[in-house]
């Protein structure tokens, strides 16, 4: 059985973080994907928006890390010739009635220490937006867009400059710990056993499954995992607008938005849907939800515009009707098994947070 230092699970922007981070701190580190290309889950179905850190509780991990992540995000992108926009967002109070939750979103804002947020009146709104129908916004301009695929192909490229090795078409089965570290069971068209002595679980929408799997004291402490499929819908046709706009937060997501590709195509979604299981169809019929979403701030938005567009599924640890779960980031100190560390939940905005998360997993496993 063939051993090694570090063994992190999953090659999405998160995993690939965890990887850049723990050899740049002089780690020997293995990526295990069971895909035979990394990025092709949770991290290939999202809306590449970098978020400024408007909508999570104060003092939580979501709103530490995105705060954290947006910063060092911004700084990545511009030092490695990552494609990314600092565009903007508006985020829209449709009514008077919707004045209580702008506010309470610019408070929560601030005390995450997002402090260049400007709240507009409706002349304000529609001097930047023509089209936009809205009795009040914030404009966020430290959000931002990036592209995700050129992201990880330069943390992937980064940790293999420090040493780390990428294994496609790996998928862990099982392990168990024990006093020599972690021993990982691997299948695929080479099954092996892998020792490591520190185990990143960063398998995004498997990782509760992969927390059970793995025996250990660890495995009674793992999550039920739940599904909430998003999907989107293009936009045939250029937009008129320039910025980012999202409507008031519904219960599990952001809102049926419109968001911008580096290429100026408008898309609109995620919307929330709970599932049993991960499943990525896109049902046209939906297309009638968001023209009414929609058409509360865009009322000029023609039939016939928007085409199916992709699905993602959000890895939930909380299901409906229950409060957002803030990130967990399960290592020794919650669970009391040495080198194992559990990454549950990160859903939006971990692509935003992916290089803190990155950096906070180091630290904890120097720790």
């Amino acid at each position: 059985m063939e051993s090694i230092d570090c063994a992190v699970i999953g090659a999405g922007v998160v995993g690939l973080a965890c990887a850049r981070s723990l050899a740049a701190a002089g780690r020997e580190v293995v990526i295990l994907e069971r895909e035979a290309a990394f990025g092709t889950g949770i991290s290939a179905r999202n809306s590449e928006v970098i978020h400024a850190g408007l909508y999570y509780p104060p003092g939580s991990l979501k709103a530490r890390l995105c705060v954290e992540g947006r910063r060092m995000l911004y700084a990545w992108c511009a030092a490695r010739g990552v494609p990314h926009a600092r565009c903007g967002k508006l985020v829209v109070a449709g009514t008077a009635l919707q004045m209580e939750a702008l506010t309470q979103i610019a408070t929560r804002a601030r005390a995450n220490g997002v402090d260049d947020l400007r709240q507009l009146a409706r002349d304000e709104v529609a001097a930047l937006e023509p089209q936009l129908d809205a009795h009040a916004a914030l404009l966020s301009p430290s959000t931002g867009i990036v592209d995700s695929h050129a992201l990880m192909l330069s943390l992937l490229g980064e940790a293999e400059r420090h040493g780390a090795m990428l294994a496609l078409g790996s998928p862990v089965v099982d392990g168990e710990s024990t006093a020599d570290g972690i021993v990982l069971r691997i299948s695929g068209e080479m099954p092996t056993e892998l020792n490591a002595r520190q185990v990143i679980n960063a398998a995004g929408l498997d990782a509760p499954a992969l927390g059970r799997a793995i025996r250990s004291p660890a495995a009674a402490q793992a999550p039920q995992a739940r599904f909430a499929r998003g999907v989107y819908f293009s936009y045939t046709g250029k937009a008129p607008f320039s910025r980012l706009i999202y409507p008031i937060p519904e219960p599990g997501g952001l809102g049926v938005h419109l968001t911008l590709d580096l290429g100026g195509q408008a898309k609109f979604g995620p919307d929330v849907e709970w599932i049993d299981a991960p499943d990525y169809h896109v049902d046209p019929a939906r297309a009638e939800r968001f023209y009414t979403a929609i058409r509360r701030w865009w009322p000029a938005l023609e039939n016939g515009r928007l085409q199916p567009g992709y699905a993602g599924v959000r890895p939930k640890i909380v299901g409906p009707g229950q409060a957002d779960a803030d990130f967990r980031i399960d290592g020794p100190d919650r669970h009391g098994v040495p080198g194992l560390i559990h990454l549950y939940g990160i859903e939006s905005p971990g692509l935003t947070a992916a290089l803190a998360i990155g950096d906070h997993v180091a630290a904890m496993a120097q720790g």
